[in-house]
């Protein structure tokens, strides 16, 4: 299934997508997509729903397509060709950040440049939704907790991420820097996570292909890994790492987003989100 959210901010609904491309509304069977739908018997539930019963509906906006996130958690350098642009080298175990959940924007919405900010990076990634608590999982049994996948962008402010000392998360946690959706597709619907390939373009330009393919730790290792040092809840969002092509990355110049900049951004099988650069 494609699971979506509709509707102006805050006020989103639930839907889903149907097999010829039309939303349908869910909001009489669950109350929004969150954690309590994400289990399989949730799940189950709206799957066995014929979606030609519910309300077919035109969407303006797209939110994130899962709501009420506890923790939206990053892997970073986790594909050694973007450690190598980056002039990092591959971690011996996965590097583990933060993005605040207020940076959790849908799809389509616009980015806003953060006041201060001259080095607004992209970078396209697979997301992970967990749908089942997972603590202290092994690796073999890591997917029987993922609701399903979608797409995210991880913009990242450089300047702040880099040389203003500390963490990387006050480079990545500004308002509309989590893009998420535009739906969340079930897990069923996606047997090899890591053969999905993604792209990124910017202006019509692409500047990022690659394939989940190439990733250092596959979604089971990180999702087993992140078990070790915390609980995942339901809802809980993790994204995997970007290919490389990333601006910070480009030569012999870094080249950075800049207000009225448009990007398209996809993950095979997941939809695709397209977004507009404004000054914030």
């Amino acid at each position: 299934m494609k699971l979506l959210r509709f509707g102006p901010k805050g006020h989103e609904k639930p839907g889903l997508l149907d097999g010829s491309g039309t939303v349908r509304d869910l909001s009489a069977h669950v109350a929004d997509i969150a954690a309590d739908t994400l289990s399989d018997a949730a799940l189950a539930k709206i799957a066995a729903l014929d979606p030609k019963t519910l309300p077919a509906v035109q969407v303006d906006r797209y939110g994130p397509c899962v709501a009420q996130t506890g923790k939206f958690i990053c892997i970073g350098l986790n594909y050694s060709d973007h450690a190598a642009e980056a002039g990092m080298t591959v971690p011996a175990e996965p590097v583990i950040f933060a993005k605040a959940t207020s940076a959790i924007c849908g799809a389509n919405d616009d980015i806003e440049i953060p006041r201060g900010s001259s080095a607004t990076d992209w970078e396209v990634e697979l997301g992970v939704v967990i749908g089942k608590e997972a603590k202290y999982i092994t690796e073999a049994e890591a997917l029987e907790h993922v609701a399903g996948y979608c797409v995210i962008n991880d913009l990242s402010e450089r300047d702040f991420q880099i040389k203003h000392e500390g963490q990387w998360t006050k480079g990545k946690s500004a308002d509309t820097f989590g893009p998420i959706g535009p739906w969340l597709v079930t897990r069923d619907e996606v047997p090899d996570p890591q053969n999905l390939s993604m792209y990124l373009d910017v202006n019509g330009i692409r500047v990022q292909t690659g394939s989940t393919a190439t990733m250092v730790y596959g979604v089971a290792h990180i999702v087993a890994y992140l078990s070790r040092f915390m609980s995942l809840q339901p809802g809980d969002v993790i994204s995997t790492g970007t290919p490389p092509g990333v601006g910070m990355g480009m030569k012999p110049n870094p080249v950075y987003l800049k207000a009225g900049d448009q990007m398209e951004l996809g993950v095979e099988g997941l939809g695709v989100q397209m977004q507009k650069i404004v000054q914030g």
